[in-house]
C-alpha cells in the first residue's frame, strides 16, 4: 500500500506534484477485495435498512477495514485527498453496490444528510435538473460545475459508470489558492476571512434562515480551512433583498479566486474509473467536474454514489465556522445540510456511529434562527 500517514497535516500542493507523487492513491489487494465481497452477503442477510446496519452486520476482516481506515487518514494528511482503486462494483448489482458502501461508511465516519429530502446517501447521476437557478444542486445534473466543497469533513465518492464523455473531476489545494492570493493581492486576504453571506439553495431545517454566514478563507494560522462556491454566493445575492451587498473588493476577490482555481499550477483533473473510491478533505481542498454527456441506454448512464462524512480524526475549525456545522470541535459529529425529513431512524444512527468511533456528538440545534437572523440584519 502506498497510504500516507497522517504526520505533518495538510499541506498546499500543485497539480505538478501531485501528478509526480501517488502517495495519495492506493490500490486494493485481491484479500482486501474478497473482505468487502463477504462482508455484502452477510448484510444482505440481515433484512436491516441502511440506518439501522452496525459495524457487525458489515463484517469486515482486519485487512479490509485497515484500507479504509488508510483512506481516511490519507485524506488528514498531506495531499488531503485519497483515490482508493479496486472496489468490486461490476460484481454488484446497484442496490447491493449502495449496501456495500454504506456499509464501509461504518468505518469511515457518521454519514452526513445531504439535501432537502435528508438522505445521506446520494445519487450523483443526470437526472434533467438545472444547476444555477434558484435551489439547484450539482449533483443531479451533467451540468460543469464550480469550484465548491462539500458540507462535510470529508466527501467520498464511488464511481459505478463513467459518462460516454467528459464528467472529470478537478481538484485543487485550498491552502495553496490562499498562497497565490497572498502573492498577487495580499489586501484581499482579510475581504476573504470576513463572513460572506450564502444561500442554502433551500436545504435548510425550517427553523434556519435560508442563508447563512461563514469566510471564504479561515484565520486560524494552524488548521487552516476555506469554504466557497460562488454559485451559492450570487445565489444569495439574487434570491435574498435583505442580504448586503457584495462590495467592489468581494466582487474582485471572487473574479481572482475564479481566475486562479482552474489553472494549470494549481488544477489536477483525474478520470474516475469504475470501482474508485474519491475522498476528498473539504477544509483544504476545493472540487469541480467538466460538463459531460451521458449515454442512450439507462443502464449505462454515469451514476456515482456519495456520502457526506464527518470523521474522527478532523481537524477543529474556527468559530466563524459554528454558524454553518454547528459543532468546530476537532473529531466531532458536525455538518451536512438538515433538510425537512431527518427521521427518528436518522438520529438513532447518529448516535450509535458516534459511539461506536469514539466522536463527540451534541443534539442539533440552529445556531442562528430565522428570527434571530432577521433581528441581526434590521439592527
Amino acid at each position: 500500500m502506498n497510504a500516507v500517514a497522517n504526520t505533518a497535516g495538510p499541506q498546499a500542493w500543485t497539480a505538478q506534484q501531485v501528478a509526480q507523487d501517488h502517495g495519495w492513491i492506493q490500490r486494493l489487494s485481491a484479500e482486501e477485495v474478497q473482505g468487502f465481497r463477504d462482508a455484502l452477503v452477510h448484510a444482505r442477510g440481515t433484512g436491516k435498512t441502511l440506518l439501522q446496519l452496525e459495524q457487525a452486520d458489515f463484517p469486515l476482516p482486519t485487512a479490509s477495514r485497515l484500507a479504509l481506515e488508510r483512506a481516511i487518514a490519507t485524506t488528514q494528511g498531506r495531499w488531503g485527498m485519497c483515490l482508493v482503486k479496486g472496489f468490486p462494483i461490476d460484481d454488484w448489482t446497484e442496490e447491493e453496490t449502495r449496501l456495500a458502501y454504506w456499509g464501509m461508511g461504518l468505518y469511515m465516519g457518521v454519514g452526513r444528510t445531504q439535501n432537502r429530502a435528508s438522505q445521506c446517501i446520494n445519487d450523483v447521476r443526470d437526472e434533467g435538473a438545472d444547476y444555477k437557478v434558484k435551489g439547484g444542486r450539482g449533483y443531479n445534473t451533467n451540468a460543469g460545475l464550480d469550484f465548491h466543497q462539500d458540507s462535510c469533513d470529508v466527501v467520498a465518492l464511488l464511481c459505478r459508470r463513467t459518462a460516454r464523455t467528459g464528467g472529470m473531476s478537478k481538484v485543487i489545494s485550498s491552502i495553496a489558492l490562499r498562497d497565490r492570493v497572498q502573492a498577487l493581492r495580499p489586501d484581499l486576504i482579510p475581504v476573504l476571512q470576513q463572513p460572506w453571506f450564502h444561500s442554502y439553495q433551500s436545504t435548510q431545517d425550517p427553523s434556519q434562515p435560508p442563508f447563512y454566514r461563514c469566510p471564504i478563507f479561515g484565520d486560524d494560522p494552524a488548521h487552516f480551512c476555506a469554504r466557497t462556491n460562488r454559485k451559492n454566493t450570487v445565489a444569495a445575492q439574487r434570491d435574498f433583498a435583505e442580504v448586503p451587498r457584495l462590495t467592489s473588493l468581494q466582487e474582485q476577490a471572487l473574479d481572482l479566486l475564479d481566475q486562479l482555481m482552474p489553472s494549470d499550477e494549481l488544477c489536477y483533473s483525474m478520470e474516475l474509473e469504475r470501482g474508485d473510491l474519491q475522498l476528498l478533505n473539504n477544509y483544504v481542498t476545493l472540487h469541480s467536474r467538466t460538463p459531460f454527456e451521458d449515454f442512450e441506454q439507462p443502464d449505462l448512464k454515469r451514476h456515482l454514489l456519495r456520502l457526506w462524512l464527518s470523521v474522527p480524526n478532523s481537524q477543529p475549525l474556527p468559530p466563524q465556522w459554528q454558524e454553518y456545522y454547528g459543532d468546530v470541535r476537532a473529531g466531532a459529529v458536525r455538518g451536512g445540510v438538515r433538510g425537512s425529513s431527518i427521521s427518528q431512524e436518522f438520529l438513532d444512527y447518529e448516535r450509535r456511529q458516534a459511539a461506536v468511533l469514539g466522536m463527540a456528538i451534541r443534539p442539533w440545534a440552529p445556531v442562528v434562527r430565522k428570527e434571530e437572523m432577521a433581528e441581526l440584519l434590521t439592527a
